[in-house]
């Protein structure tokens, strides 16, 4: 059994375990996100894009990537998100990441699919080039509606 702190991996650490995986003909899925509030639609997400490969990825926003990206947030440090992904059976590896976009990371990776939820276009998904490029499959998949961490917060913070 790996223990959840084996899961979350730097960059450089990752590197050479994906390439092992992909060697003994694995398919690995890379997606990516805040994932400030973990919810039902986080959960239902990334069980769905395990289920496109042998091997979960989740590349995560650090603190300071989140905050540029949304003001106020996160709500929860990177390193109770990163436990908290990487508790989850269907995930294989976290890997933190301090810019705005997972580019690099996916350019680094070279993941076999790349995932995302389908309110994006193909298209708009950050790093698809780099994928398709290398043979890789990019798709999305149905997130479950009604679930957002903004949601969330609003309800909260107006007590219902």
């Amino acid at each position: 059994m790996q223990w959840t702190k084996e899961k979350i991996m730097s960059r450089e650490a990752l590197l050479p375990v994906v390439a092992a995986w992909q060697a003994a003909g694995e398919k690995v899925v890379f997606t990516n996100g805040c994932f400030d509030l973990l919810h039902l639609g986080h959960v239902d997400y990334l069980e769905q894009a395990r289920h496109l490969g042998q091997r979960l990825v989740v590349g995560l926003n650090t603190d300071a990537s989140v905050s540029c990206l949304k003001p106020g947030r996160p709500l929860q440090d990177e390193v109770s998100r990163a436990r908290v992904l990487a508790s989850l059976l269907f995930v294989d590896a976290v890997v933190l990441f301090d810019e705005q976009t997972p580019l690099s990371l996916v350019e680094a990776l070279r993941p076999n699919v790349l995932v995302k939820g389908n309110d994006y276009q193909i298209s708009g998904i950050v790093g698809h080039e780099v994928v398709l490029e290398n043979g890789g499959q990019v798709l999305t998949v149905p997130l479950v509606a009604g679930y957002s961490t903004t949601r969330i917060v609003e309800r909260i913070l107006r007590g219902a």
